[in-house]
Parts: structure tokens; C-alpha cells; sequence
């Protein structure tokens, strides 16, 4: 039989215009695909939001090799700067063109159509699981967490997973991740008293004591790193009153920051760190300070060993480069995965995601498909 074109399937998948929370027909494509290929598959949406489940094999076999995935994108921004239609799938010059060309799918045609290829011609002793995600880009409350929920629920489980985000900052092969840094966002509001600039004494300033804070929390570095991260940082946002007076001393103010923290910390032991500096600065200045926090994941890292050592004679096998192991970048669907079993990471050159013409090298997706099937091949030998 004719193997799967990923070139092809990346064009079809752009040309379902999938901005999140809109499936726009790119799940529906690849159920289609899998289901013909013998997977069983399932649409687990939860809240609206698109998922896909398939699994080739039997229900909890002894090895079952996952690949975790997503279809939705991001916006396309300002459609009149794109000198290719944004959901056209135009090759130029070795070169295609669309949104979500590079993040993400391209890896999920590369890794469906080396599945799909891989349990035809050589079926193995075991399962191949696929989970794709309408909800990656978004809130990422209903997408990758819904599929793990609903296999924990159903006695399906991956014994290892490989996510194809890109992970290459400049030529194919060069990168691939064991982990990722935490992040947290946190929110400070400060509820001082409103008074006139020339008597200051007579109000209490939220804006200094939220500077005071900022100060406190940028005073020193978190850590200096890790063996396996970078040292984890704190960036200031946001500080605001909305105060179009010159003269006037706020009642209230707030500020935001982000941090990216290593597995020295946890979203716990940073937030009480900076509940301590808040309540401090709210015993020095008289200042009401409250705040809120989300964290949107924590810190993980599979340690080089087997797995990972496959991951990388395969990408050097195919594209003659040796991935080093990172732990860099934003965060991506590993952070849910990493609890369910061990992952890595590994896909394109990611230069142009989310930007205006984003685009894909064209034989990068060929090249990508042949190292998943190498992996396939290696990890069921």
C-alpha cells in the first residue's frame, strides 16, 4: 500500500482553520485516517473542547508507545501581513505557508503517517497510542488533562510518550527536551488610601508599597540553576492604578509577575516565598496587599537513560546531528504527560511559530516522519 504522505496531511491539516477552541475539521481529518488504519478511536471532548483518542493494539498491553499532539492554533494576527493565505498551505520555494505550519501540524502529520505506516507494514507486539488536542494553545484545562483523565477512567495507558512540539532552535535535529521549567503568574493587589500628592502623609501610597514589593521580589536570583535547568527567573509585568491624575494619591493599586522556576522550587514553596514579601511590605508600609495565583505547571524532567538515549540515535541516525538534551523554552502538554509516564520532546525547527507567514521547510516534515518511524521501529524491536 501507498505509505502516508505527511507532506500532504500537514497541507490538509492547514487548511483546517483550527484556532482554538474551533476543531475546524482537523480532528475530524485524522479520525478518518486512524479509523481506516485500525485504530480504535474516540473523541473525548470535555467542555467543548476537542480531543482525539486512537490506539492501535490491545488495551493495556505490555509496551504501548504514545505520541501526544495538538491541532489548534494560535490566531493568525494581521491576515493582510501574510503574503500567503493563511490557511492556504502554499509551497514556496520548498516552503509551506499557514498557521500552524511549524506549531504543530506538521508534527502530528509526521507522527500519524509514520503510526499509521509503522502497524501496517510492521505491526508490533504491542500498542501505538495517539492523543491530539484541541486545546493546547488555549487554557489547557479540558484538552491533554481531559485524555489523561478519561484513560485513567477507561484502563488505557502509554508506557512512554514522545510530544512532537518543535524543539529545534536552528536546524533539524539539534534539540530535543527531557523537561521544562514552571511557571506560575502571580497578582498583587494593594488597597492603600486615597489622598492629595502634596500631603502624602495623609494617604497611604499603594503605588510605593507595590514597588517596595517588586524590589523586594527581584532583590536577588531565585537559584543560579540546576544540572539539568537554566536558573529560574522573575519577570514584572504589569504595575498599574489606572490613576489619570497627577495630583491625586490612588486608593488602589496592582502589579503581576511571571516566573519560570527550575525543579529547585515548586508553585508552593515560590508562593509562599512571595507571601512572606507581601505581608512584610504590608507590616512596613500599612498597605493592604492580597494576592492571587495560578500555576500553569510545575517544573519535570525525565532523566537521560534508555528512553531518551532512543530518541537520540534515532534524530542522529536520520539527520546525522546529536540532539542535545534541554530543559528550555515556555511550557508545553509534556507538563500533564509527566505524571502519567515518562516523556520527551522532540520535533521541527520552530523559528516562525505564531508569527506572520509561518511557515515549514518541506523536507523537514518528510525527515520528521522518517525519524518517528525509527523510533517506532527501535523501541518495539
Amino acid at each position: 500500500m501507498t505509505p502516508v504522505d505527511p507532506v500532504d496531511l500537514t497541507a490538509r491539516l492547514i487548511r483546517c482553520p483550527s484556532v482554538t477552541p474551533v476543531e475546524g475539521g482537523a480532528l475530524v481529518l485524522l479520525e478518518d485516517l486512524l479509523s481506516q488504519a485500525g485504530f480504535a478511536c474516540t473523541r473525548v471532548d470535555r467542555n467543548g473542547v476537542p480531543n482525539l483518542f486512537a490506539r492501535w493494539g490491545n488495551r493495556g498491553a505490555n509496551r504501548s508507545f504514545g505520541f501526544n499532539g495538538h491541532t489548534d492554533v494560535v490566531p493568525v494576527g494581521d491576515a493582510a501581513a501574510w503574503t500567503q493565505d493563511p490557511f492556504g498551505a502554499a509551497v514556496v520555494d520548498g516552503w509551506m505557508y499557514g498557521r500552524g505550519a511549524t506549531d504543530m501540524k506538521s508534527g502530528v502529520a509526521a507522527f500519524v503517517a509514520a503510526a499509521v505506516d509503522f502497524v501496517r507494514d510492521t505491526p508490533p507486539d504491542g500498542a501505538v497510542i495517539i492523543t491530539v488536542t484541541g486545546d493546547e494553545e488555549g487554557d489547557s484545562v479540558d484538552g491533554t488533562t481531559a485524555l489523561l483523565d478519561w484513560m485513567a477512567a477507561n484502563g488505557e495507558r502509554m508506557t512512554h510518550c514522545l510530544v512532537g512540539e518543535p524543539t529545534c532552535p536552528e536546524r533539524m535535529g539539534d534539540m530535543m527536551k527531557i523537561g521544562r521549567r514552571g511557571s506560575l503568574t502571580a497578582w498583587f493587589t494593594a488597597q492603600g488610601v486615597q489622598g492629595h500628592s502634596a500631603y502624602p502623609h495623609r494617604a497611604k501610597n499603594p503605588m510605593s508599597a507595590l514597588v517596595r514589593l517588586m524590589s523586594r521580589l527581584e532583590a536577588a536570583p531565585l537559584d543560579q540553576g540546576s544540572d539539568h535547568f537554566d536558573a529560574s527567573t522573575l519577570a514584572i509585568t504589569t504595575i498599574d492604578c489606572g490613576n489619570p491624575a497627577t495630583n491625586v494619591i490612588p486608593a488602589r493599586g496592582t502589579a503581576t509577575v511571571n516566573i519560570r522556576f527550575n525543579d529547585l522550587h515548586s508553585g508552593a514553596s515560590l508562593t509562599d516565598w512571595m507571601q512572606g514579601h507581601a505581608a512584610a511590605v504590608e507590616a512596613e508600609t500599612g498597605v493592604q496587599i492580597t494576592m492571587r495565583v495560578s500555576i500553569s505547571g510545575e517544573s519535570f524532567l525525565t532523566p537521560p537513560g534508555e528512553f531518551s538515549e532512543l530518541v537520540k540515535r534515532s534524530v542522529q541516525a536520520e539527520t546525522g546531528v546529536a540532539p542535545a538534551y534541554s530543559t528550555s523554552g515556555g511550557t508545553s502538554d509534556a507538563r500533564f504527560v509527566k505524571s502519567h509516564c515518562p516523556v520527551v520532546e522532540f520535533g521541527l525547527v520552530g523559528k516562525t511559530m505564531h508569527q506572520v507567514d509561518e511557515r515549514v521547510e518541506v523536507a523537514q516534515i518528510g525527515q520528521l516522519k522518517a525519524i518517528y518511524s525509527r523510533i517506532l521501529r527501535d523501541y518495539f524491536a
